[in-house]
């Protein structure tokens, strides 16, 4: 239970968020609006608006939707004369699939925006009241025969940049080595006012994060310590963390589609990917520390489903607006056959992302 409550907080803000973000715009463009679900399955509780509008909670809390009016398929573009044949006149202009093209993209988009929107919030909030650390990254040691030694970094170089991200705090340097896709790392360090680069090829070992969790864990064999075992934070003013903000989240981003691009190429630690089981458990662990780490890991899960949902993979929001690009190049919508064929695909690469997943949760678990 310590780890579920904090987990439903947390999922339950992030697609409330998300699918308000597609609610928002197809009431703002006229488009009727059933069912706003968090949640799947049988309806817990719910509630109707004044507008007609089903607000409700379902028994399978992992996602949600909001249903359009006269959608057999929320955002299905195939057999528009059978279904506008159904309604009156006054019902037609509260159809989705009616809606000029620009307008059906924007409401399918508005979604992951709103994950982004929400991770900037958060970030620059946290930047404001309670600060951003800006400890100097300087090397304290480095251990022998190591792949730092090697590459000939030295005691007190002061760490500039690893492969072309400047470093602005000490916290930074693990997090950007483990997410780094490439074989050799670059790194950049001050030494006697000088800057010099190296590359270093980090190695990899079985380990435990700061949460206890197991990990296989890229080092390259340097020790950092603050000067006086004292960390330095700032507190930013709102345009500097908004700065900061979208700084984080495009290195979230970016790193995300590098790992996937490695993915594909096999070159990435598949082992490390987690489903709803490890978000839940890491989640539960980062709260017991208090509300700023929790609105942390919040960002970033929302950062991550902003992005997961842009990818053109029908099902999912990012394959709505690939549609709607082959729409707008050939004047018409995909036919229902076309459309139909990409969804099978779809729901197969989602169904053994799934399996995968779930099966990485269950092994860290240790039951196998």
């Amino acid at each position: 239970m310590n780890y579920l409550i904090p987990f439903l907080i947390l999922i339950t803000i992030v697609v409330f968020i998300h699918e308000y973000g597609h609610y928002y715009f197809a009431r703002k463009f006229g488009v009727g609006v059933t069912d706003f679900s968090i949640g799947f399955g049988k309806e817990i509780f719910g509630w109707n608006d004044k507008s007609g509008t089903r607000w409700k909670f379902c028994l399978i809390p992992l996602g949600g939707y909001v249903k359009f009016f006269g959608d057999r398929n929320v955002f299905s573009q195939a057999e528009q004369e059978e279904v506008i044949k159904k309604y009156s006149e006054s019902d037609q202009k509260k159809l989705f699939i009616l809606k000029p093209l620009y307008q059906r993209a924007i409401i399918v988009a508005a979604g992951p925006l709103a994950n982004y929107l929400l991770a900037i919030l958060i970030f620059t909030f946290i930047f404001m009241y309670n600060g951003k650390d800006i400890t100097p990254s300087i090397i304290t040691k480095v251990q022998e025969r190591s792949p730092a030694y090697e590459a000939g970094l030295k005691a007190n170089d002061k760490i500039y940049s690893i492969n072309n991200k400047k470093i602005e705090s000490i916290f930074e340097i693990s997090t950007i080595i483990a997410s780094s896709t490439k074989n050799t790392i670059e790194i950049t360090v001050i030494r006697n006012s000088n800057k010099i680069n190296f590359l270093v090829t980090p190695k990899t070992i079985k380990d435990k994060d700061a949460l206890g969790n197991n990990v296989n864990k890229k080092i390259i064999g340097i020790q950092l310590s603050p000067a006086n075992n004292e960390f330095e934070k700032r507190k930013l003013g709102i345009t500097k963390s908004f700065i900061y903000s979208l700084k984080e989240i495009w290195f979230v981003s970016i790193t995300s589609l590098k790992y996937l691009g490695s993915m594909i190429m096999g070159n990435a630690d598949v082992s490390q990917l987690g489903g709803p089981i490890k978000i839940a458990k890491i989640t539960g662990q980062v709260a017991e520390y208090g509300i700023i780490p929790f609105l942390n890991i919040m960002a970033y899960i929302s950062v991550s489903l902003g992005l997961i949902n842009l990818f053109p993979i029908p099902m999912l929001d990012g394959g709505h607006l690939m549609f709607y690009f082959f729409e707008k190049i050939l004047g018409r919508p995909l036919t229902q056959k076309t459309q139909e064929f990409f969804f099978r695909i779809g729901l197969s690469v989602l169904i053994f992302l799934m399996f995968f997943v779930t099966f990485n949760d269950i092994k860290d678990l240790a039951l196998f």
